[in-house]
């Protein structure tokens, strides 16, 4: 049997004044928690609170209930361990990206793992820092919570509901499982983008300004923090070389495959295929999806009255991306929708003196 969820899972220290961690404590507080922030750097929890992430003043120990690790990877298991010492009441979890190195490490160290619950909210930016935070951040993305047969019912749901406070999607993971899937959909991607970017520096800088919004698309998560990274992949080694050695057998497909038109229309329309099986917004298939491309003018107001344009034809908006063009001083706003809606906004969009893109 579950334990109940409790209404508050405070009070709370969060360790880590960065991006996630200042993103937890703004959340945390927008929900009347008393948080507690404690950053290696006396700055950034200075900032971190400034912004209203919490306080910076000690805890007392035997108060708190909730401990939050949110620093970097190499760090995470060392502070968890100290966590149990020091705050003997409470249960802590981490935000660390992978799970399975962390538990090795605390088993080798003799810790109790009965009040240790391991967590990875899947959210984050390229950004870093707690400037970049905002309370919003995991509202309605993914938090996988990975319990350990030594848990009490009552701490994993406090892990729970500290993840349901900040807005997020729990899903509960065992660590084995949960650092194969993130080597899948997280680590192995970051590692193409990487890829495609760092090919980037061999490129003419004339051939540069080709680049459209795809290219930016691919190789945008690769602006983070290669620090970072390093710690991450070198985490996951074993379950990222697995999906490496995949993709290697894929390119071998695909020089066999250039010269023969056939084959490569299959094996393009593979991609297709995978990229459809990604759930889209409320798990909706993207496929459903149209998108209306609207010429914006670089001019003050624009897009606000092309919002507001949209917003009078009553219909609803499923996601949007805005386009730069690099040549021209217009972007290019893509609008999807549901297919019934599509032709009525392009012809109201028309209608109201706005260009459309094919």
């Amino acid at each position: 049997m579950s334990a109940a969820l409790p209404h508050s899972v405070g009070p709370v220290v969060v360790i880590g004044a960065g991006l996630v961690g200042t993103s937890i404590g703004l959340a945390l507080r927008t929900s009347g928690e008393q948080v507690h922030l404690v950053d290696r750097s006396a700055s950034h929890a200075v900032v971190a609170a400034g912004l209203g992430a919490g306080v910076v003043d000690r805890a007392e120990p035997d108060e708190v209930r909730l401990v939050v690790v949110a620093t970097p990877p190499d760090a995470i298991a060392r502070t968890v361990l100290e966590s149990l010492h020091r705050y003997r009441s409470a249960v802590v979890t981490d935000v660390g990206s992978v799970k399975g190195r962390i538990l090795d490490e605390l088993r080798a160290s003799g810790a109790d793992l009965s009040r240790y619950v391991g967590g990875h909210p899947m959210a984050g930016s390229q950004h870093a820092g707690p400037l970049t935070a905002v309370a919003e951040l995991f509202v309605d993305r993914t938090w996988v919570v990975s319990a350990g047969p030594d848990n009490q019912p009552d701490d994993v749901a406090r892990v729970r509901r500290m993840a349901e406070l900040c807005g997020a999607q729990v899903v509960a993971m065992p660590a084995e499982q949960h650092d194969e899937a993130v080597a899948q959909v997280s680590h192995l991607p970051q590692l193409m983008s990487t890829l495609t970017a760092g090919h980037l520096r061999q490129v003419p800088g004339d051939h540069l300004r080709l680049a459209g919004q795809g290219i930016r698309d691919v190789t945008r998560i690769a602006a983070s923090d290669p620090q970072l990274w390093r710690q991450i992949i070198s985490a996951n080694a074993e379950a990222i070389r697995h999906e490496l050695e995949g993709v290697r057998a894929d390119l071998d497909e695909l020089f066999a495959v250039l010269d023969d038109p056939q084959a490569l229309e299959e094996f393009m329309a593979r991609g297709r295929s995978g990229a459809r099986l990604l759930p889209g917004k409320h798990g909706a298939h993207p496929a459903d999806w149209v998108a209306v491309v609207i010429e914006i003018p670089d001019t003050p107001g624009a897009l606000g009255r092309l919002f507001h344009d949209i917003g009078a034809e009553g219909v609803n908006v499923e996601d949007l991306s805005i386009e730069h063009d690099a040549t021209r001083e217009v972007g290019y706003l893509s609008v999807e929708v549901s297919p019934p809606f599509a032709e009525r906004l392009r012809t109201a969009m028309k209608a109201k003196g706005w260009a459309l893109r094919a």
